[in-house]
């Protein structure tokens, strides 16, 4: 059981990671947004945790050649709206915050929850391996990616509120850092 939630923890740091840059940059987080940012993540981690488990002997092999590049790009290309947004916004009284309805789109967070979670193709692959039957290793990933994420909105916003200033900036820079981070990572 431990090593399932020590493999959860570490699938959900990136996300955690994201969400929190969202968080950041809003100009406040709604209940729906933490919760959407749950569920968007949350999901997404079980989709991929249970496709690597399925597909881990066909596609797991030739998936992780290239997975961590998906990533980097989905990232960095979110860091970099996110830094040219900060500069738009410039003047217009929100210090380089985003509206919660722009911050927490649901498009942004799938893009966000898909970008975090590929790596979870390849975990899929190694959850026969644990003692923990699948099912609820893939639940406990599930569950503590959804949890984690949905306190990282709220966290990102006490950060940002205390803060402030050019925060998309910094939140752009960030997802870029995520991005890298998993590139470096898989190299």
């Amino acid at each position: 059981m431990l090593a399932a939630v020590v493999l959860a923890l570490g699938l959900s740091m990136d996300a955690v990671a994201a969400i929190a840059v969202r968080g950041l940059a809003a100009t406040h987080v709604r209940p729906r947004d933490a919760l959407l940012s749950a569920l968007f993540v949350g999901g997404a981690h079980a989709i991929t945790v249970t496709a690597g488990w399925q597909l881990g002997e066909v596609l797991g092999r030739s998936f992780e050649a290239y997975d961590h590049w998906i990533a980097f790009v989905l990232l960095v290309g979110l860091g970099i709206r996110a830094i040219v947004d900060a500069a738009r916004s410039h003047g217009d009284g929100y210090g380089g915050t985003l509206a919660a309805e722009r911050a927490f789109a649901p498009r942004v967070l799938a893009v966000l929850a898909v970008a975090t979670s590929i790596d979870g193709l390849a975990a899929g692959v190694t959850t026969p391996l644990l003692a923990t039957p699948p099912g609820v290793t893939i639940a406990i990933i599930t569950a503590t990616a959804a949890v984690l994420t949905f306190a990282a909105a709220y966290a990102g916003r006490a950060i940002g509120a205390r803060v402030g200033g050019r925060l998309g900036f910094l939140g752009g820079l960030a997802l870029c850092g995520i991005g890298v981070k998993i590139l470096v990572e898989h190299l």
